[in-house]
């Protein structure tokens, strides 16, 4: 019996948007492509076009040989486990297609398999032809197509790392490309220009209630890069420009002892801007629940380009607030898996204080506004949630996160107070540090934990993806 792989993928420009799926063919004895095929679909979501180069894939194999066994390969972890029959299919959109998909070949003919979408580069240059065809009026013709030959060329010698965003072995495979280079043991670069020092309460306003132009000043070079100086710093942080700091980070981040195992690695990403965001008002999960703005639903189409470039996100768990629900999906659907729900990942309640910014908090409660500020027990007015209730809030769910994904690197969508307190307990750091970390929005931060209890903090507050 013959056998052949089915590689398949599928793309929207805006999920949904202009789509279109590829899938080639290949012989598992010889690993020639036998069979190639693409097309734009018009306007569909993500997974719609994944399905359809499944189908597509499949059709090409049959057309091949009705009898020879299939091995399916997806970078879509949602289209793998659906057709495996673990996950349940519950698109309308989805279904007609994977009964189809189904109906192709027996059953016992087919297996599916999830791979890293570096591992599938052929078939998404053939969904990125197909669109590019469409978005000119045309149909993808396999005469003109330079897929295979892309998918072919060699890696660079030092490839980007794709381990977790902060993860070890992705920034000492840094520091060995820069040695590699012969750069040598130069000095470190000179410190950078500038930087700010601030009071207590302009880091509150800032995260809490967005209450500094500063930050608004730093959110315009975040998203829409209008700082060459923060382009001169990204590309310094990307080429690792200081052998010396390489050789550090080395040191400092070396992968922990073989016998502690995997840690369990915590992605968090702050949900995407809201239309109270610009507006600086207390947002918590007592208010009016809102959803995210267009910018917002930009940043976490950003956010799921890059973490899906990565291939490293097992899960994605999410905050049950709208603003988070929403993020989450955007980025799930990039990354084709589901979204669970985890009550413990809200907000803080605010109490009377939602909706109004810090300076309207400040004027109207100020006794309340300072005890908050000095006091990790105190409650905001009306009865809200104080730090330290939201401490043991967020250290029982992180314990329950922790024994459900043993290992495994999971994306939690969540809000400033919640994500900042994880960090805060991995470095076992007071309560008063809550005002001295800034977590922008759609930012990602990182958090390992290892077997023996222990943690560590391997980013925060990056925003290099929205640039």
């Amino acid at each position: 019996m013959r056998e052949f792989i089915v590689e398949a993928d599928g793309g929207s420009r805006g999920n949904p948007g202009p789509a279109g799926y590829g899938a080639v063919v290949i012989d598992a004895a010889t690993g020639e492509t036998l069979a190639e095929t693409a097309e734009y679909i018009g306007v569909a979501t993500n997974n719609v076009a994944e399905y359809r180069g499944l189908l597509a894939g499949l059709k090409a194999a049959r057309a091949l040989d009705p009898a020879a066994k299939i091995r399916v390969r997806m970078d879509s972890k949602l289209v793998v486990e659906q057709m495996s029959g673990r996950w349940k299919i519950k698109h309308p959109d989805m279904k007609p297609l994977a009964r189809e998909a189904a109906a192709v070949f027996p059953p016992s003919q087919v297996t599916y398999e999830w791979i890293p979408r570096e591992r599938n580069k052929h078939a998404d240059r053939l969904a990125n032809e197909a669109m590019d065809a469409g978005k000119r009026g045309e149909r993808w013709s396999p005469s003109t197509s330079t897929a295979e030959l892309s998918a072919r060329t060699p890696a660079p010698a030092a490839p980007e790392p794709t381990g977790p965003p902060g993860d070890a072995a992705a920034g000492a495979a840094r520091a060995r490309a820069a040695l590699a280079g012969g750069r040598g043991a130069t000095s470190p670069a000179a410190p950078e220009p500038g930087g700010t020092a601030a009071d207590t309460g302009v880091p509150v306003a800032r995260d809490v209630a967005s209450a500094s132009a500063e930050a608004d000043v730093r959110a315009a070079r975040d998203v829409a890069s209008v700082s060459a100086e923060a382009d001169v710093r990204a590309a310094r942080n990307v080429a690792s420009v200081s052998a010396d700091a390489d050789v550090r980070a080395v040191r400092n981040v070396a992968s922990p002892p073989a016998d502690l195992g995997a840690p369990a690695t915590f992605v968090l990403l702050r949900h995407g801007e809201t239309p109270l965001t610009p507006q600086k008002r207390f947002s918590g999960s007592g208010g009016s629940d809102p959803a995210l703005s267009d910018v917002g639903r930009r940043q976490a189409e950003l956010v799921g380009a890059a973490l899906a470039a990565r291939g490293t996100i097992q899960a994605v768990v999410s905050s049950p607030l709208a603003r988070c629900r929403e993020t989450a999906g955007i980025v799930a659907a990039r990354l084709g898996i589901e979204v669970s729900v985890e009550e413990g990942l809200r907000e803080t309640d605010f109490g009377a204080w939602e909706g109004l910014t810090f300076g309207e908090v400040r004027e109207r409660h100020p006794e309340d506004m300072n005890a908050w500020l000095a006091d990790p027990e105190a409650e905001p007015t009306g009865g809200g949630e104080s730090f330290a209730a939201v401490a043991r809030r967020v250290a029982t769910t992180r314990d329950k996160l922790l024994a459900a994904y043993a290992g495994r690197t999971v994306l939690l969508v969540s809000h400033v107070t919640p994500i900042k307190t994880l960090v805060r307990l991995a470095l076992d750091a007071p309560p008063q540090s809550l005002f001295r970390m800034e977590l922008s929005a759609a930012s990602v931060s990182a958090v390992a934990y290892y077997a023996d209890g222990n943690a560590s903090v391997r980013l925060l507050n990056d925003t290099s993806h929205l640039r």
